[in-house]
């Protein structure tokens, strides 16, 4: 089957030109981009751009309802689809007004490519995400072995998501120049570390269990102390590779990052499963916290800086996001009101 067209692909590098110059969309957000456009392409094999016809929208609609979650073998989720049509609607819109489509496409084309409306809704509903509690990250954290290197690493890793709700992709790019142990704080500055929307947050460490700075603070000072790693170097660093004679294995840690956090979420997600709980990731570490903040906060000004510590300006997001009230602690808070007044 064909894999691609020399002319679709000279327009997807002008759409992303773009898009990185008008919008300053990051690698990934375009890479996300090029994968949509790409399912686009395998649905019609590869046809010109040029050639569109809006029955293509409604076969591509077909063509994703029938995909599957390479990483997953499922269907691909309601959200999902939802992006990627949206994604691919605002290419064409695009398209519409390049030279030399002019004349065989219109932004009304563009609009065969909206989800049905009662499968935007439900790719829109608010659903639970679970996320460990407190007692239930602790026991994970405490399970956790502490004899080589990378079982240290490991270790570090879920302490440190612990004290500061990092983004995992944040906490891949970071350098030990960007640790300040003597403040308990996190220097994650846009220019240097992969933050969501490159913006430069100040994070201190979160008020929970001593055993994660201890673990964390020991894990710095091992790298600094005993590795003789230097400010410019990994705080999570990936395994150095070497020959050894029964083909390339991990010889102890290089001083180089991770490319992406997929590494991190492994190590997070193993650690809940050694224990037979739930594979949580590490983002899912940001609910705990928020849930945490409803129990250590006490004026709105506390509120407000934790919600700062987690990246967000405004701490409405903190709430809505990392704040979930499900259906029946709805009812229970609702009654306990209730019985309070009348007492």
């Amino acid at each position: 089957m064909r894999k691609h067209n020399a002319a679709n692909e000279r327009v997807k590098r002008a759409y992303i030109t773009f898009l990185k110059q008008t919008t300053g969309k990051d690698e990934a957000t375009l890479d996300k981009v090029l994968s949509a456009l790409l399912q686009f392409e395998e649905s019609t094999r590869f046809k010109p751009f040029k050639r569109f016809h809006v029955d293509q929208a409604g076969k591509f609609k077909d063509h994703l309802a029938k995909a599957k979650n390479s990483r997953t073998g499922k269907p691909l989720s309601p959200s999902t689809i939802d992006a990627t049509l949206r994604i691919v609607k605002a290419f064409f819109l695009w398209l519409a007004g390049q030279s030399g489509f002019k004349s065989v496409l219109s932004y009304k084309d563009a609009e065969y490519f909206n989800n049905n409306a009662k499968q935007a809704r439900i790719a829109h509903t608010q659903r639970d995400i679970p996320f460990p509690t407190m007692a239930q990250a602790r026991h994970a954290f405490q399970a956790m072995p502490n004899a080589t290197d990378f079982d240290k690493r490991d270790k570090a890793l879920f302490a440190f998501f612990m004290l500061t709700g990092i983004r995992d992709g944040a906490a891949a790019s970071l350098r030990l120049k960007h640790i300040n142990l003597e403040e308990g704080y996190v220097f994650q500055d846009a220019r240097e570390v992969k933050t969501k929307n490159s913006k430069t947050i100040d994070t201190w460490f979160f008020p929970v269990d001593d055993a994660y700075r201890d673990c964390f603070e020991e894990w710095v000072r091992y790298l600094r102390m005993e590795k003789m790693f230097g400010n410019a170097d990994a705080l999570f660093p990936k395994p150095r590779m070497a020959n050894t004679g029964a083909g390339f294995k991990a010889v102890g840690l290089s001083r180089d990052a991770y490319a992406s956090a997929a590494k991190l979420n492994e190590a997070i997600r193993g650690a809940f499963a050694a224990v037979q709980l739930h594979e949580f990731t590490p983002h899912s570490f940001r609910k705990t916290l928020g849930q945490h903040m409803n129990e250590m906060c006490k004026t709105p000004e506390q509120m407000k800086a934790w919600s700062m510590n987690l990246g967000h300006e405004n701490i409405a997001t903190t709430i809505s996001a990392y704040m979930p009230v499900s259906r029946d602690r709805q009812r229970d808070l609702m009654r306990d009101m209730g019985d309070s007044e009348a007492a």
